[in-house]
């Protein structure tokens, strides 16, 4: 208990270090791209990675790094086994809206303010200065304690794959400080997707929809969306205008219009929020979809196409309509995500995430799916599934961390978790979800405004310190 103390005090006395760092990293744009020379994830993504590594080498950690596709950090153990702690240094896109810098890495008002604070930047940081402090006080793990660093875990998991592929050991067992305490036990299986429907080409006079283009990735609740629409009856915009302001008299959700050369462009405002968690948000592809469904279309098969998404998605979050709901009694029912959609005069597709039960499987999601998509002569793309999670509350990773996270938070009553949301948990085996957002608090990943508390950085840090100091003792 003495060495504990000893621990709690070198972060405590470190608290300033902590925010600096965080801040220096928060300011870097760090959402992956494309490749830039030998920086497999742009060059943003790239530069706050070796700033996190040249800081490790600085404090007297060993490094390993697969390739730029990501790395690790180690706090050699005297004996066998790896404890791993993996995080991830990519963000998702600002969005609009913040009433502060995304990048400006500010402390106001008793947080730290930024893209990534929550998601993951922080967290990450925090687990660090626990290995630092572990190490500053003269702590001897049995096992090696190993900060992996991914770097596109907000997209499509290449760098982690590449870096499992390339490393020659994997933990044992671990956390990722990428969820909710008190830890996530589950975590639902994955699909990312699209709808995709040729279009046929039209002539003629009438309302054409040029272009139509909505969200900002999968995993997050498109908060915008618009769409070109040319009248080549040259008949003026005033009835799809007086069918906007009707629209928004009606449901309460705004259609703006305005001129777009010699076209009008329509557009829809909604809220971003998490995939895992749409219900939080409000999806501008639906509302967008929903008004033009009432507006006459030139082309059948644009008019085919919004008449499937409102009758078969709309603003539906659990499949029902798709012909995918299901449940199960430990992860609950499946959650439906409308990420992306994209239309042009040859190609109408849609972008979905979907969050499917512990105990079901994709091929079993995707059954329903097409016995509905398959009428309006809709394909599916499929893309990446992410396997479901699950521990029972009685396995020993689970049992210690619960103990651990309880001692320093007082809280006797919640439970582990199972969640919708994917970590980087189901990459490796017996790693689950540790943290970072504690009961109670808003969810800001993947929304305006992320920001974390001081207090919240340094409670987990403490947390998470203990926790590798027990784990790899």
């Amino acid at each position: 208990m003495e060495f504990l103390k000893q621990i709690n005090d070198k972060l405590e006395e470190n608290r300033l270090e902590m925010v600096t760092s965080l801040a220096e990293i928060l300011r870097v744009p760090s959402v992956a791209g494309e490749r830039e020379g030998d920086c497999p994830f742009g060059a943003e993504v790239q530069k706050v990675y070796e700033m996190f590594m040249a800081k490790a080498r600085e404090d007297g950690f060993e490094t390993w790094n697969a390739d730029n596709y990501g790395g690790h950090i180690d706090f050699p153990g005297e004996g066998d086994g790896i404890i791993g702690i993996v995080g991830h240094l990519d963000v998702v896109p600002e969005g609009d809206g913040w009433d502060f810098d995304p990048y400006g890495g500010e402390v106001i008002d008793g947080y730290v303010c930024g893209r990534g604070t929550m998601d993951d930047k922080g967290p990450v940081m925090a687990a660090y200065c626990g290995m630092k402090a572990l190490k500053d006080c003269g702590f001897r793990p049995k096992s090696t304690i190993r900060l992996i660093l991914g770097l596109d875990e907000e997209t499509n998991w290449a760098g982690m794959d590449y870096y499992l592929d390339k490393v020659a050991d994997r933990p044992d067992a671990g956390f990722t400080p990428d969820g909710d305490f008190p830890v996530i036990s589950g975590e639902k299986g994955i699909i990312v997707f699209d709808l995709v429907k040729k279009l046929p080409q039209v002539s003629g006079k009438g309302l054409s929809l040029t272009s139509l283009k909505g969200g900002r990735a999968a995993n997050s609740v498109a908060d915008f969306a618009k769409a070109i629409i040319v009248n080549t009856a040259d008949t003026g915009y005033d009835a799809v205008r007086e069918a906007a302001e009707a629209y928004g008299i009606e449901t309460g959700h705004r259609i703006k219009c305005r001129k777009a050369g010699k076209g009008l462009e329509v557009s829809a405002e909604g809220i971003s929020a998490h995939g895992a968690k749409p219900e939080q948000g409000l999806n501008a592809i639906s509302i967008l979809m929903d008004f033009l469904g009432r507006l006459d279309f030139l082309s059948d098969g644009v008019s085919d196409f919004i008449k499937f998404y409102n009758s078969c998605i709309g603003f539906d979050l659990d499949g029902s309509r798709l012909g995918c709901a299901m449940a199960d009694e430990e992860s609950g029912p499946l959650v439906l995500n409308v990420g992306m959609a994209a239309i042009d005069r040859k190609t109408a597709r849609v972008t979905i995430n979907i969050r499917y039960p512990v105990t079901a499987d994709a091929e079993k999601v995707y059954e329903g799916i097409d016995k509905v998509t398959e009428p309006y002569g809709i394909g599916i793309v499929k893309g990446k599934d992410q396997k479901p999670i699950y521990l029972s509350q009685d396995d020993p990773l689970i049992k210690t961390l619960m103990d651990v996270y309880r001692k320093h938070t007082g809280d006797e009553e919640s439970e582990p978790l199972v969640i919708g949301g994917g970590t980087y948990a189901r990459a490796m085996d017996n790693i689950v979800a540790f943290g970072a957002r504690f009961p109670g608090e808003p969810e800001l990943g993947h929304q305006k405004n992320e920001k974390i508390s001081i207090d919240s950085l340094m409670k987990m840090a403490r947390i998470y310190t203990e926790a590798m100091y027990l784990l790899a003792k």
